[in-house]
């Protein structure tokens, strides 16, 4: 009985590992760096005074913070440069004009030193004003000159308090600079205005909007972000999409944006050489209120009609952000002079859109389009979904089969032996 456990304790590790390499194959890179530089990342916290609310996992939205930074400090990876910008730390009082002027670097943009950056962030209280716009201002002046990705990352729980200096217009001020910086922004507990205001902000520089409402969450994306700017930075090309294959631009290797409206669909093409394997994948992103069941499908199709291969994904309003793919690898071909397949690709949405929401512009898109060197067999990829390691499977299975039938055959056996004697 032991020998069966440690057997099946065995396959089942080996599965684990399988399905572990298959469900995380290596991401293809869809673009060049920019440059070697160090990359560079600012988070710029709200600690107003509504920070102190306790909505969070039982705790309040500081300490969600604290620990979030804390967490995310220790999995900095080493090449980043990294500081922290505080806004609303430092004065109490009721005065509007005073505390909009409250934002402070906490810890310069530098390389990191992990005990100095947390006893800083241990120090914060929650107690002013939300200067937004002015904390964003002198974030864009925090980093230091040089070639490498600067990121700023926006943790708040509310919209700026500090009008007419409006954030939107500070970040799209920074972007009409032409400095190759992104804003991403977080909001905690949100609502609608904090929400169309931080989608905003990061429209404007190509960032990213994501509200969070559990601790984990907010230390899952800060790390994503951060880990996001080390790596290999690629610019989006913004294109167009149009309503039928015929006339839809013709994409590279390369990463997209665009823009979808609501319920509608968009075609791109992409030319495949006999050998390669086209890889894409879409994400739709709900920059306003829209209606909890939604879906995103991308499909491609040949030029005649006929669908190859699609991937779907469905959402129930707990992101505001879904995504889906797909690979199709081209056969090789016994003619040298073997002319390329146009390869339609299909994006269509299924959000609705919150009663009073506006509909126009559409929900943002980003496409990646990857055309790499296929597998040595294309139909490899076909095969279950698991590629070359379909086979280690299919042996895992036979040698469980077979392992079965002998272990019954064998209690069979040991039953006979026990009525004879």
């Amino acid at each position: 009985m032991i020998t069966s456990k440690r057997l099946a304790a065995g396959v089942c590790v080996l599965l684990t590992a399988l399905t572990a390499g298959i469900a995380f194959p290596v991401a293809a890179v869809a673009g060049e760096p920019t440059g070697q530089a160090a990359p560079q990342v600012d988070l710029v916290l709200d600690v107003s005074g509504s920070m102190r609310t306790t909505d969070i996992d039982g705790g309040t939205r500081m300490a969600a913070a604290k620990q979030a930074f804390n967490e995310v400090l220790d999995a900095t990876p080493e090449e980043v440069q990294l500081g922290i910008r505080t806004l609303g730390a430092n004065y109490p009082g009721d005065d509007q004009k005073t505390g909009c002027k409250d934002t402070a670097q906490l810890y310069p943009v530098s390389t990191l030193n992990r005990t100095e950056a947390k006893s800083a962030v241990a120090t914060l209280s929650p107690t002013g004003w939300t200067p937004i716009g002015p904390a964003l201002l002198k974030a864009a002046g925090d980093f230091t000159k040089g070639d490498g990705s600067k990121r700023i990352v926006l943790i708040t729980d509310g919209e700026d308090t500090c009008a007419p200096l409006d954030p939107c217009e500070v970040a799209r001020e920074i972007a009409a600079k032409g400095v190759d910086m992104t804003i991403d922004t977080l909001g905690l507990v949100p609502n609608s205005k904090m929400s169309r205001q931080l989608s905003c902000i990061a429209e404007a520089t190509g960032g990213t909007y994501t509200s969070v409402e559990h601790a984990d969450e907010l230390t899952d994306k800060v790390n994503q972000l951060v880990d996001r700017a080390a790596d290999p930075v690629v610019t989006p090309v913004a294109t167009e999409g149009t309503d039928a294959c015929t006339d839809a631009p013709a994409l590279k290797s390369g990463l997209y944006t665009d823009r979808e409206e609501f319920g509608r669909q968009r075609w791109y093409r992409v030319d495949v050489n006999p050998g390669q394997e086209l890889r894409a994948s879409v994400s739709v992103g709900a920059d306003r209120t829209v209606n909890p069941s939604y879906g995103v499908l991308l499909r491609a199709v040949t030029v005649h009609g006929r669908e190859i291969v699609r991937g779907e994904a469905a959402g129930n309003g707990r992101s505001d952000m879904i995504s889906t793919g797909l690979r199709y690898p081209k056969a090789e071909s016994d003619e040298d002079d073997a002319a390329a397949e146009t390869v339609c690709l299909q994006v269509t949405n299924s959000f609705s859109a919150a009663a009073g929401v506006k509909t126009t512009p559409g929900l943002p898109l980003e496409l990646t389009v990857d055309v790499v060197d296929g597998p040595s067999k294309a139909s490899d990829v076909a095969s279950f979904g698991l590629g070359r390691g379909w086979w280690l499977l299919g042996a895992l299975i036979l040698a469980g089969f077979v392992a079965g039938l002998l272990w019954g055959w064998l209690s069979r056996w040991r039953l006979a032996v026990w009525r004879t004697n």
